[in-house]
């Protein structure tokens, strides 16, 4: 099995400055540098015969390269209790539209539709339960509401696996996909 998804990478000095919102939470595990990216979709665990589908019929989606800046925290919960902080991107508008390209092709090879809404965002931290309780993160919210970035291009949308291991998730890029 293949646990699969497409995502967005952003450019190293985004990343830095991603790198460098993260801190101040206890009990919170930040991503490190190779975990940094925007999800389009999450496909799942999937058998190598639709991998390979799944790699080809990206292959044909085209779409122009995206412009977004970092504009943002926020935080996800889990029956009321915070799970995740990430950094969101603006304007969201060319970032949904290629996840909806994105969603369509896949739907295309068998898969069942996204049905959540789109937030394009960066995962910066996960949090166990029990791990930084309200203050800290509200504090950590407060002190990087601010988090913004020069505009940047993205040129490329990528197929990744991901591998749960101990330490966390393990993303190795299998194909790339140029936009433009």
């Amino acid at each position: 099995m293949h646990r699969l998804f497409v995502a967005l990478r952003p450019p190293p000095a985004i990343r830095a400055l991603l790198a460098a919102a993260q801190g101040g939470v206890p009990g919170a595990r930040w991503q490190d540098d190779d975990q940094l990216h925007v999800t389009l979709r999450f496909v799942g665990e999937v058998e190598r015969p639709v991998a390979e589908e799944i790699a080809a019929v990206l292959g044909q989606i085209h779409a122009p390269a995206i412009t977004v800046a970092v504009a943002g925290v926020g935080a996800f919960d889990k029956q009321g209790r915070v799970d995740t902080l990430w950094a969101g991107l603006a304007p969201a508008a060319p970032l949904a539209h290629l996840h909806r390209k994105v969603d369509q092709a896949l739907v295309r090879v068998g898969l069942e539709p996204e049905r959540r809404t789109y937030l394009p965002h960066v995962t910066l931290a996960r949090l166990a339960r029990g791990a930084g309780v309200g203050p800290a993160i509200e504090r950590w919210r407060a002190d990087h509401a601010a988090l913004a970035s020069p505009a940047f291009a993205v040129d490329a949308m990528v197929l990744y696996e991901s591998r749960l291991a101990r330490e966390g998730a393990m993303y190795e890029p299998i194909a790339r996909y140029p936009l433009g």
